[in-house]
C-alpha cells in the first residue's frame, strides 16, 4: 500500500466516524495570532502545546527555518492576509535550534539534486533569469539572527500597520521550551512615543 492510499483509507474512516467534529472552528484565529514557523516534524503538536494552543488558535505559516525571504513573496501575503482579512492582530517568529537551515550550503542541495537526475544546466537557466542560486539555497548561521532579520522584514513593511506586535522568539524542538528574542510589544511602545 502506498503512502497516499493508507491516508486515503484512514481519511475515509476519519469521515465517517465524524471524528472532524472535534476540530470544527471558524476561520478565524481565537487568539488573534499569525505565526510563521519552520516546516521541522518535531515542532507539529509539540508547538501547539508548548503554548497552549487548540485547533482554530492561531494562523500558522510554516516553511524551512521560518524564513522570509523577500517582503513581497508568498510568507508576506500570508501575514498580511492573516492581519487584514483574518482578524489576527498580533504576529510570531518562531525559530528553533537545531535547525536543518543553520549552515545549509547550496552545493548540498545541487549535488543531491543532480543525483536525482537534475541536469545542471538548468542551473545557468535559472541563472540567466535573473535568479542567484546560490543565495536561494543558502540558510543562515544562527537562528536567533534569522529570527531577528525576519521580524524586522515583517515590522517594517509598507503594507503593515505600525501598532501591530512581532514578536520573535525560538523554541527547543526536544523540551518546547521559548526563548524571547524580540518582544513586539516594547517596539510597539517605542512606535507610539515616536
Amino acid at each position: 500500500m502506498t503512502i497516499l492510499d493508507s491516508i486515503l483509507d484512514y481519511n475515509q474512516t476519519f469521515v465517517e466516524n465524524k471524528e472532524y467534529e472535534s476540530y470544527q472552528t471558524t476561520k478565524y484565529p481565537n487568539k488573534k495570532l499569525v505565526i510563521l514557523t519552520c516546516m521541522d516534524t518535531r515542532l507539529v503538536d509539540l508547538l501547539h502545546n508548548a503554548m497552549n494552543l487548540k485547533n482554530g488558535d492561531a494562523k500558522i505559516i510554516r516553511n524551512a527555518g521560518a524564513v522570509i525571504s523577500h517582503p513581497f513573496g508568498s510568507i508576506m501575503r500570508s501575514i498580511l492576509v492573516a492581519i487584514y482579512e483574518l482578524q489576527a492582530e498580533e504576529i510570531m517568529i518562531i525559530g528553533h535550534h537545531g535547525c536543518g537551515m543553520v549552515g545549509l550550503e547550496p552545493s548540498s542541495i545541487l549535488e543531491k539534486a543532480e543525483a536525482r537526475g537534475i541536469d545542471m544546466d538548468v542551473i545557468k537557466t535559472i541563472e540567466y533569469s535573473g535568479i542567484d542560486i546560490n543565495n536561494f539555497l543558502t540558510g543562515f548561521t544562527k537562528v536567533e539572527d534569522n529570527v531577528s532579520h525576519s521580524v524586522d522584514m515583517v515590522r517594517n513593511h509598507p503594507l503593515l500597520p505600525k501598532n501591530t506586535p512581532v514578536h520573535g522568539l525560538v523554541v527547543s524542538p526536544e523540551t518546547g521550551k521559548l526563548d524571547l528574542i524580540i518582544n513586539g510589544y516594547d517596539a510597539e511602545e517605542m512606535a507610539r512615543n515616536n
